[in-house]
């Protein structure tokens, strides 16, 4: 089965605030920018991936992941996250009604290609499915088979909120990469320790933050 992914990128001036104490203001938009591209660019090249739509209004982001091959899907809600990717999801069913979908976090910077696709494949099993992120309590994908519904419930405690949602959560070993999603430093240092794409490996290249 081929997927298509919606990715929510909210503006990269508000990204990333909880890696305040690791990176000042300044660097945490490139941070997010990086993190998306990178994460964008190991989604397309998986080969369950058919396509890659990101939900965005920044400017700067839809120019950088439309040059990788996504394409941008404008956040006509602005009412958050699940908002975004319901919007995301309802936009790419409009063109293609037999899609199957499925909401990636943008900032899995660590992710591998086939590791994707053995999550995908997984997913394809069940109407609805989700993986748990690395610490356990959040998300970092949800998927819905062709003909079912999203319904994402991002955020606080979502791995048990979709759970409760009746979404089939996918126990999987060997796929840190997908994961490993990063809000904070201890999430960054993780992602860095399994080795993350090129554009974040130069943005994150001036933090003292790999030895610590």
């Amino acid at each position: 089965m081929q997927w298509t992914l919606v990715v929510p990128l909210k503006r990269l001036a508000r990204a990333k605030s909880r890696l305040s104490d690791t990176a000042a203001d300044a660097m945490r938009p490139g941070l997010a920018l990086a993190f998306a591209q990178d994460t964008v660019a190991a989604a397309l090249a998986s080969p369950a991936v058919a396509d890659v739509a990101v939900v965005t209004d920044d400017a700067l982001a839809a120019r950088e992941l439309i040059a990788l091959g996504a394409r941008v899907i404008p956040d006509e809600p602005r009412a958050g996250l699940n908002a975004a990717l319901a919007h995301g999801a309802a936009t790419v069913r409009a063109r293609h009604p037999e899609s199957a979908v499925a909401a990636l976090n943008a900032d899995v910077p660590a992710l591998r290609p086939l590791e994707l696709a053995r999550v995908l494949d997984a997913a394809a099993e069940f109407p609805r499915a989700f993986l748990p992120d690395a610490a356990a309590i959040g998300t970092t994908l949800l998927a819905a088979a062709k003909g079912q519904e999203l319904r994402p419930a991002f955020g606080t405690d979502s791995r048990a909120r979709h759970r409760a949602s009746g979404a089939v959560e996918l126990c999987l070993a060997g796929v840190d990469s997908v994961r490993q999603d990063v809000d904070t430093g201890d999430d960054l240092r993780a992602a860095l320790a399994l080795g993350v794409g090129p554009r974040t490996a130069v943005a994150t290249a001036g933090l003292l933050i790999r030895g610590q």
